[in-house]
């Protein structure tokens, strides 16, 4: 939920910039759909039904693996702005996950700043006593008055900042003939002059 901050914030600076809300649809996100199974995935996977009757070890490898096919839609559109600084947060969280197990740890002490604790329930985070790449784990924490409050991680500090960048870029960006994007000119696309 710390990312829908990124999503309100990005937005908030596109329309700033003089950027349009609909351009964000007018990119070319090549696998899209890839991305949105893999994120639908893991919705499913923590949820409710499933997440109580799932083989925690079964749930490790379906995360590593959602993650994964995520950070590849992320790497096949590393020409969009912003896109190269979520795949290194992303490449750092599934460094952090992979090398605890499949499991993203979580330190007890974020998790009770952040009012959360662990569901009973298969879950993508651990509390563990010494975790491998420790500066890389769920370390920080929204505090719990705070609407959405949870914990995070560096790498999600990282996806953070390159999500503002990518929507508000790409609320000023527009699709060439051979679908590339480019800075949309204020004067020739907003108000039609100079053409």
């Amino acid at each position: 939920m710390f990312i829908l901050y990124a999503v309100v914030i990005g937005t908030l600076l596109g329309l700033l910039g003089r950027g349009r809300i609909e351009r964000l649809g007018e990119l070319p996100i090549r696998w899209a759909p890839l991305a949105l199974l893999g994120l639908a995935g893991q919705i499913v996977l923590f949820a409710g039904p499933v997440g109580d009757a799932i083989d925690p070890d079964i749930g490790r490898y379906l995360y590593v693996a959602s993650t994964a096919l995520v950070l590849g839609v992320v790497l096949a559109n590393l020409r969009l702005p912003g896109l190269p600084i979520i795949a290194a947060g992303a490449a750092l969280n599934l460094v952090a996950i992979l090398a605890n197990g499949g499991s993203m740890p979580t330190d007890p002490n974020a998790l009770e700043a952040a009012g959360r604790r662990l569901p009973e329930a298969f879950s993508n985070s651990v509390v563990v006593a010494s975790p491998a790449l420790q500066p890389l784990t769920d370390i920080f924490a929204l505090p719990s008055w705070v609407p959405f409050a949870n914990v995070f991680s560096i790498g999600d500090v990282v996806i953070f900042v390159g999500l503002v960048v990518a929507i508000a870029a790409g609320m000023r960006t527009v699709p060439d003939e051979s679908g590339r994007v480019a800075e949309a000119r204020v004067a020739n696309v907003d108000h039609g002059v100079g053409r």
